[in-house]
Parts: structure tokens; C-alpha cells; sequence
């Protein structure tokens, strides 16, 4: 039995970086597409994506993040290994952030494995179009992204 894989872009393209999340993805769909998989553009992401990610086996959130890393600095990490203080405000250009889906798919108890690859954003301001700093390191992201996608979600292991 094959596993159901789902690859889902997050992000606003109307406030610059925040939208890198929707541009891998629409990259991995034209340059690195794989029939196995299936591909999806949240955008804002809403509940709706919940229910979504209910019917894969393992799905991989592409999204723009603040961490305090350089900007354009991409880390991949699965959700079950990190844990979020309940203290700490997140906030966020998007309906659901990684924090609230962190804390849903704990409490409904998802099967699927979630993967997050988290783009260091610097510009989120209102406005198209990527920085300058992140269009530089764009297309080595794509290419790590979908070196992830083939040597860990679609190994056989």
C-alpha cells in the first residue's frame, strides 16, 4: 500500500516574503512535479486545511516563518518534535498559524506525519514580490525542498 502524500504552499503573495511558501510551490509544481504526490496552495491557511491533511499518510507545510535565523534560511523539521510554550503570543498574516495547527493536530489527534519547511521571511510588509535577500536565495530553497520531498517523504522506508 503507497503512501497518500500531500505537499501544501502557505502564504500571502500581497505581503512579499510571507508569500515564499506559495512560490516553492508553484515552482515544485512546474520544475519538480511527482505524480505521486499531491500539491496544494492554502494561501491563508484556514480550517479548512485541517480536514485536508486528515486524509494523507504524510504531508509537508511549505511556509515563510519568523525564527531569528538569516533571512532565506530554510529548516525542515518534523511538528511532533518541537514543542511551543503556551506563554509565547505567536502572530501571523495567515487564519492558522504553525502554532494553532501544531496545537489542533494534537488535540484531533491527527494520523498524518507533518513536516514543516520553514522559510526565514524578512519582508512582510504590504507590497508583491519577494526581497531582494530571499529572491537570491530562492532557487537553492526549491532545490533543497524537493531533494526532502524525494529522499524523505517518498523513500520506501
Amino acid at each position: 500500500m503507497s503512501k497518500k502524500i500531500a505537499v501544501i504552499g502557505i502564504g500571502n503573495t500581497l505581503r512579499r516574503d510571507d508569500g515564499i511558501g506559495i512560490i516553492i510551490l508553484e515552482s515544485l509544481l512546474k520544475f519538480y512535479k511527482r505524480k505521486d504526490i499531491d500539491y496544494f496552495n492554502f494561501g491563508s491557511a484556514s480550517f479548512d486545511l485541517l480536514q485536508k491533511v486528515r486524509s494523507y499518510d504524510i504531508v509537508l507545510f511549505i511556509d515563510g516563518v519568523s525564527a531569528d535565523l538569516p533571512i532565506g534560511e530554510l529548516k525542515i523539521f518534523e511538528l511532533s518534535d518541537i514543542e511551543y510554550k503556551p506563554n509565547i503570543c505567536a502572530s501571523s498574516t495567515h487564519e492558522l498559524n504553525l502554532k494553532s495547527i501544531f496545537e489542533i493536530s494534537k488535540t484531533l489527534d491527527l494520523k498524518a506525519r507533518i513536516y514543516v519547511a520553514g522559510v526565514q521571511a524578512g519582508d512582510t510588509s504590504y507590497g508583491e514580490g519577494l526581497s531582494d535577500a530571499l529572491r537570491n536565495k530562492k532557487e537553492d530553497i526549491i532545490k533543497k525542498v524537493s531533494a526532502f520531498i524525494s529522499e524523505t517523504l517518498c523513500s520506501p522506508h
